[in-house]
């Protein structure tokens, strides 16, 4: 009986210790994802993003927290960002991280979260759209960004009239420093207090703590070097800078005898552009298509006649240009900027170093027709220099002389001189012959 009972505690402490890993296993069987979300918001990061949800998706996992540390960006981009947190929250819960800041297209982006936790030190807010110039937007753009954060504040129930407060200078609300004509911001305490945050927390293992996934397993995401290199790239206060280096290096090129620095230096900008574009997820190969269908249009210019094929090329490549960027209006402006740029170069090069002239030699007459050069319109004829002859007609102060039998057109000094008067030639410009009334005959001045 005692063996019996033996064996079978033996039996069940066997299974037990055979069943334990698996049991480990399974506890541990939770995930979650922590995502950066540093720096400016731009389409570069919303690359970034995709990638790190979908993963999160692919694997499993039940959260995602953005860890948000940003002081804004462009609207554009924040929509997508939230429409792509807006998905993802059908799948898995997704977690904002303030830390320690989340204004302007941050806070936009904070308010498409489930659940919002925030840093001791923590800000959210100060969300009105500003242009590049650093006014405010139209009242067209500002009215349908205060709606876009109104909806933000909705798609989380939060009480909406704080999010149009931090889009909307008009709102009053001096209780939070927001008087009229400021925008709201409010601290780690004065969002939780208004349900702007669930909770303020001083690391991101309490914010695992507070949401219940202390024992999960985390899986942190981190840019790769291209996604950081498009992220600079599609920076869209850069592009208009590189694409202006592209234009100004060509046009240099076209001075320099063969192929040299300026050229590299403009293909190298065209080539980081669409790279960073194609990283990003703005461009297709169709715009690349475009681009070499341009490059090739322009090379055969230099071998066909009437410009046409390098019209139609020059066409392309803006065209591919525009068509990689995620906003044809921005992308248009920007390429304008460059063209600018590249016309004011070649105009300041062609004043200046106009004669060490290459490729445009060949569409650009850069000859002079200048005596140095042994040009000139007439016979020089300096023989005639200090002979007399005499008027043939009245010079008023045009008119004709006689010399050796040939009637030359002359001009006097100024001073009227009668027919058969003796005259002495003191000057010769070209076609231009000047003379002066002689003293005695045979006097020669």
């Amino acid at each position: 009986m005692y063996k019996m009972i033996g064996k079978f505690l033996l039996f069940i402490l066997f299974i037990s210790t055979a069943l334990l890993p698996f049991a480990e296993t399974s506890a541990a069987t939770a995930k979650v994802y922590k995502v950066p979300l540093i720096n400016e918001v731009e389409k570069g990061l919303y690359s970034f993003l995709q990638r790190s949800f979908t993963e999160a998706e692919e694997a499993g996992a039940e959260a995602v927290f953005i860890e948000i540390d940003t002081p804004g960006g462009f609207t554009d981009a924040a929509g997508d960002i939230a429409e792509l947190m807006d998905d993802a929250r059908q799948k898995v819960e997704v977690i904002a991280y303030v830390h320690p800041r989340a204004l302007s297209a941050g806070a936009f982006i904070a308010l498409h979260a489930d659940k919002i936790y925030m840093s001791p030190n923590g800000k959210i807010g100060a969300a009105q759209v500003i242009v590049s110039s650093g006014n405010a937007a139209d009242k067209k753009s500002d009215s349908a960004w205060r709606a876009d954060m109104i909806n933000a504040a909705k798609s989380s129930n939060r009480i909406t009239k704080y999010a149009l407060a931090m889009a909307d200078p008009s709102v009053d609300m001096p209780k939070y420093r927001a008087k009229v004509g400021e925008l709201l911001t409010l601290t780690a305490s004065e969002a939780e207090a208004v349900g702007y945050s669930e909770g303020t927390v001083s690391s991101f293992e309490e914010v695992l703590r507070k949401t219940g996934y202390e024992d999960a397993e985390v899986i942190t995401t981190s840019e790769t070097v291209s996604e950081k290199i498009a992220r600079f790239i599609t920076n869209p206060i850069v592009v208009p800078i590189l694409l202006s280096i592209a234009g100004l290096g060509l046009v240099l090129e076209l001075y320099s005898p063969g192929f040299g620095v300026p050229g590299t230096m403009g293909i190298t900008a065209l080539i980081l552009f669409f790279y960073g574009h194609l990283v990003a997820g703005l461009a297709g190969y169709e715009s690349i298509i475009l681009f070499i269908i341009g490059i090739i249009l322009i090379f055969a210019e230099f071998f066909l006649p009437g410009g046409i094929a390098g019209i139609a090329g020059s066409v392309a490549i803006v065209g591919s240009i525009i068509l990689a960027g995620g906003n044809p209006m921005y992308m248009a402006i920007s390429v304008l900027i460059a063209i600018a740029i590249a016309v004011t170069g070649m105009v300041v090069i062609m004043k200046f170093f106009g004669r060490k002239l290459h490729l445009l030699n060949k569409v650009v007459l850069m000859d002079s027709t200048d005596t140095e050069s042994g040009y000139v319109s007439n016979v020089n004829r300096v023989e005639l220099l200090g002979r007399l002859a005499k008027t043939s007609t009245p010079l008023r102060p045009a008119g004709a002389i006689e010399l050796d039998g040939e009637r030359i057109d002359v001009v006097s000094e100024g001073s009227y001189i009668d027919k058969g008067k003796s005259v002495i030639i003191v000057k010769v410009e070209g076609s231009r012959i000047v003379v002066r009334e002689s003293v005695e005959k045979g006097e020669i001045k």
